[in-house]
């Protein structure tokens, strides 16, 4: 049990030597020495690793796995292939980071994208743009799905159609890779879940009452988040009680999470940090801190969306956050759909690893999950 919680607490050590720099904040470093030693640890040792499986428990094949040779990438030049993007929401800065990675990768290999669509988390929308989208006979489709089971037949429509299928992150019920889908490709999400709740657990020092507010949706992605984050608090830090769970639908997530946070935070008097499964539930979790004046409360989340980086930047509210690589994501996507042009088969399941990143590295941490510098205003906040 001891060396599998040292390899489960292993989930996180990555942008601190990735990026070059440390994970620990100064002003949120616990007085507690065990604690901060155990979650350092924990940090170091699973650099660079994925602790995620696939969709059907597939084992991850590392980005590499699907780079394209000189001599391919002139070959799907020469096809000049059209590409879909069909996104089930398009509002945040992961979804942005995608499509930049997958419309930059798509221009380096000749590849036109003829439509980028936001379902907005409705099904229904969802499958309304496939429809839309395959009549305009795309030679490949890059999605993630709102809903495994309402959009799975209109999956089903586009992998008859001959089009190339790329996931992002989740794959619809009864579609078999290789056959139905080229690939999946995915953050790892479980990863991050546990980069979250050493973050959390080390800025309480180990100690204390906390809330939950998770996605739920069936969304596989996002309960490996979860499941990631409550299994290192339950198993590793023992005086960390999570008292109160509660899950959010949508598509208003700040505003859900800020209804939940408000109960949390008025029934709890002695809440110390609550955890949020993505950047926008903790926008709406920080609005209820600053409402009730808990400007103590200790926040961890998923996704370095640019709201959580300019509170993590200016040392407010949010204490650390896994991060993915969307940008990179994309890349990788663009891909497996290329090759997949050239009969080039993929690994069913492709994951990049979990970054954790804290007030230290955010700056840094902004450059490798986006690909670009750091936006004025989060350059900004770092200097206050």
């Amino acid at each position: 049990m001891e060396r599998r919680a040292l390899l489960v607490a292993a989930a996180l050590g990555m942008l601190g030597t990735a990026a070059g720099c440390t994970v620990e904040s100064a002003s949120n470093r616990p007085a507690n020495s065990h604690v901060s030693g155990k979650a350092d640890a924990a940090l170091k040792e699973i650099q660079g690793k994925v602790f995620s499986k696939g969709p059907k428990g597939e084992s991850p094949a590392a980005a590499s796995a699907v780079e394209l040779s000189d001599a391919e990438v002139e070959q799907v030049k020469a096809l000049n292939a059209t590409a879909a993007i069909v996104m089930h929401y398009a509002g945040n800065d992961w979804a942005t980071a995608q499509i930049a990675g997958l419309k930059a990768e798509f221009a380096r290999l000749g590849v036109e994208v003829i439509a980028v669509t936001d379902a907005n988390f409705n099904p229904g929308q969802q499958v309304s743009n496939i429809e839309t989208v395959l009549a305009r006979n795309p030679d490949i489709v890059v999605s993630i799905p709102t809903d495994p089971v309402a959009t799975a037949g209109a999956y089903r429509k586009v992998s008859a159609s001959g089009a190339k299928l790329v996931f992002m992150d989740n794959v619809p019920e009864g579609l078999e890779a290789g056959v139905d889908y080229e690939s999946v490709v995915s953050a790892d999400n479980f990863g991050n879940g546990v980069v979250s709740a050493h973050l959390l657990a080390k800025a309480l020092d180990g100690k204390g009452e906390i809330g939950a507010i998770y996605h739920s949706a069936d969304f596989f992605v996002t309960r490996q988040r979860y499941e990631g984050f409550r299994k290192v608090i339950e198993e590793e830090y023992p005086d960390i009680k999570i008292v109160k769970t509660q899950g959010i639908a949508g598509p208003d997530f700040a505003g859900d999470a800020q209804k939940v946070a408000d109960a949390m935070i008025s029934q709890n008097p002695n809440l110390a940090g609550i955890w949020a499964v993505w950047d926008v539930p903790a926008e709406g979790v920080m609005a209820a801190a600053r409402s009730a004046s808990r400007f103590d409360l200790k926040i961890a989340t998923e996704d370095l969306g640019t709201n959580a980086a300019i509170a993590l930047a200016q040392d407010q509210l949010i204490v650390g956050l896994g991060a993915q690589q969307p940008y990179q994501q994309g890349v990788a996507e663009a891909r497996i759909g290329a090759g997949a042009l050239l009969g080039k088969k993929a690994p069913a399941y492709v994951a990049l690893n979990a970054l954790p990143v804290t007030h230290d590295n955010v700056l840094e941490a902004w450059k490798q999950v986006y690909n670009t510098e750091p936006p004025a205003d989060l350059q900004k906040a770092m200097k206050k």
